[in-house]
């Protein structure tokens, strides 16, 4: 595998920037106010579930392009190294500068380019890579559209981010999230090490690979709560102060007695209004969440092998196993004693 070479050159987006215009503070002053949620936000982030499904190494030559399909998943890109640029169909390039990290949304082709020695992409020669839906374990280890020497070397990979089977923290994400950090920021380094751990495929390597990506994220949303650019409002899980404190609730604990009264208590609005934001925000009703996230609790349980079903209904807040079963196999398709026996040997 030929030697990736951490580049030093510090982008001067990845410095803080002052705010000095009235139309930079104005911007800075509608953002969500997220400081009263910050332990909410705290909750969210620790119980992000992240999973890696495919990661690579990708390397493009001057005067070459590297072509995505859509993907039903978000993607995301680290420029190792070299200058370049990103696009999606007739939207503004993205510059490719060391140290950019880049999430694209789901369902949107998208390409990347190399500079040619005068700074501007100029591509000659394309190739078309659809290689995101093999899972972590098929993944191929490296990409190229190359003809000698790379320009652009990145790590590249397709992700999710949830708290269930269907909230999706990037389902929604219309247009990419692009931020610039420095090589102290150790992104790189950790994304060079989940692609280490595809590779070489030891015991363990999907939990390392997940929990170097979720390091990576975390970093990012960090990085949103202090940034000029306001794409944390895209995160409509993230940026309504009350309904997060909610649904952090729902999330810590799935199997408490909550109802549509209690949550909206927690929340600090009235019944109707907590129901209306709730559904803006995540796209169900309270109880259709909750009980999305009783059925991913109920999945762990199964797959850990240690409580019984009646155990497990009980933990996840059913006061009987049959109205449990009935909900599990509707949102997985199998039984419980068929989902335990199928993770029990790792085909699940």
């Amino acid at each position: 595998m030929t030697p990736i070479v951490e580049a030093r050159q510090v982008s001067p987006l990845a410095v803080p920037i002052t705010l000095t215009s009235s139309a930079a503070k104005d911007k800075v002053a509608d953002r969500p106010d997220l400081r009263s949620s910050r332990s909410d936000l705290e909750l969210l982030m620790t119980m992000l579930e992240v999973d890696v499904i495919a990661l690579t190494e990708c390397l493009v030559s001057r005067n070459w392009r590297l072509s995505f399909p859509a993907a039903e998943t978000a993607a995301i890109y680290y420029n190792l190294a070299g200058v370049g640029q990103m696009s999606i169909g007739n939207a503004p390039t993205i510059p490719l500068t060391p140290h950019t990290l880049v999430v694209m949304p789901p369902r949107q082709p998208f390409r990347i380019d190399a500079a040619t020695g005068q700074g501007a992409a100029s591509m000659t020669r394309v190739v078309d890579k659809q290689w995101h839906s093999g899972g972590v374990s098929g993944s191929v280890h490296r990409l190229s559209a190359t003809d000698g020497e790379p320009e652009v070397i990145m790590i590249c990979g397709y992700f999710r981010a949830s708290y269930s089977l269907s909230i999706d923290l990037f389902a929604a994400l219309g247009s990419p999230i692009v931020e610039r950090f420095h090589a102290d920021d150790q992104l790189g380094h950790k994304l060079k090490a989940a692609l280490t751990e595809v590779i070489v495929q030891e015991v363990g390597m999907k939990a390392m690979a997940t929990a170097l990506l979720k390091q990576v994220l975390v970093t990012l949303l960090r990085r949103s709560l202090t940034s000029t650019d306001l794409w944390l409002e895209r995160f409509s899980v993230l940026s309504d102060p009350q309904v997060a404190r909610a649904f952090a609730q729902m999330v810590a604990r799935p199997g408490a007695p909550h109802s549509v009264m209690t949550l909206s208590q927690t929340a600090g609005l009235s019944r109707s209004v907590f129901m209306v934001r709730f559904a803006s925000a995540f796209g169900y009703s309270p109880m259709a969440a909750l009980r999305q996230l009783r059925m991913r609790q109920a999945a762990n349980l199964l797959t850990a092998n240690i409580l019984s079903i009646e155990q497990i209904a009980y933990t996840v807040g059913y006061v009987g196993a049959r109205g449990f079963l009935r909900a599990f196999r509707r949102a997985f398709g199998k039984t419980a004693t068929d989902y335990r026996a199928a993770a029990t040997q790792g085909s699940v």
